[in-house]
């Protein structure tokens, strides 16, 4: 065992140990020979005290102001790690303000491609409107003065006798119209209503309103052997009509 120590006590590891010039492997061996050997440790501590006895033999007096030099050192590190978080917290600050604004004007981007889709959807409605209505107006020019069109007039039965109509059927153009020029009064919950039945279906015109324009021309789904009824109904129109409140036929 003291052939081992021997062998330990002649490296220089000792040395290297207390420069710190050992590898983690060899201050791990340095350590544990010196927990386990007291000739080991002995000799370490003989070396430490030999070494702290140069260290004070060689040392130099401290420069004057070096005290100084350091703390001004210190104080110049603390302002500008200070400088630095003042820049960062700016920084962050201007990156928060440049994020918002970009979400921002991305919102604006967003809603205003909503409110342009919206406004390009209202103006392709009414371009097709107005194509629908200029398509109703040709044709209504058409049936009035086409040599082709006959006119058949239109008087109610008992119930409305006041009520007076003529229609108008062009065969050759396949249109035609109904002018309702006069209609009786009706009590405020009833009205007139105007069906057509084409082709075995029945068809819905809608309501025939009390103040509407006598020379307005309402379309009619032209079909030969077509059959019209005017019916009075409920305030608001019916589903279906109500075949005992027939007023006028309507044979085009």
């Amino acid at each position: 065992m003291k052939e081992k120590i021997k062998i330990f006590l002649d490296t220089d590891l000792l040395e290297k140990y207390l420069l710190g010039d050992t590898s983690t492997e060899e201050s791990l061996q340095v350590e544990r020979y010196i927990a386990m050997y007291p000739e080991v440790r002995k000799t370490y501590e003989e070396l430490q005290n030999n070494l702290e006895a140069y260290a004070k033999l060689h040392a130099r007096k401290t420069p004057e102001g070096l005290k100084e030099i350091v703390l001004n050192r210190i104080r110049n590190e603390k302002a500008g790690r200070r400088r630095f978080y003042r820049y960062a917290v700016a920084a962050s600050i201007v990156a928060f303000i440049f994020a918002g604004s970009s979400y921002f004007f991305w919102n604006q981007s967003k809603t205003l491609q909503h409110e342009n889709t919206i406004v390009n959807n209202k103006i392709k409605n009414l371009e097709q409107d107005m194509k629908v209505q200029l398509e109703d107006i040709r044709n209504q020019y058409i049936v009035l003065n086409n040599p082709n069109t006959k006119r058949f007039s239109v008087n109610g039965n008992m119930k409305a006798k006041e009520l007076k109509a003529i229609a108008y059927i062009n065969p050759v153009k396949k249109l035609s119209y109904i002018n309702v020029s006069s209609l009786p009064q009706l009590p405020e919950d009833q009205c007139f209503q105007m069906w057509a039945e084409v082709n075995g279906e029945l068809v819905n015109l809608g309501v025939i309103k009390q103040f509407d324009d006598k020379e307005k021309l309402l379309a009619l789904p032209y079909a030969e052997n077509a059959i019209g009824y005017i019916t009075i109904e409920p305030e608001g129109g019916n589903t279906a009509p109500t075949v005992k409140n027939i007023v006028a036929n309507i044979d085009y």
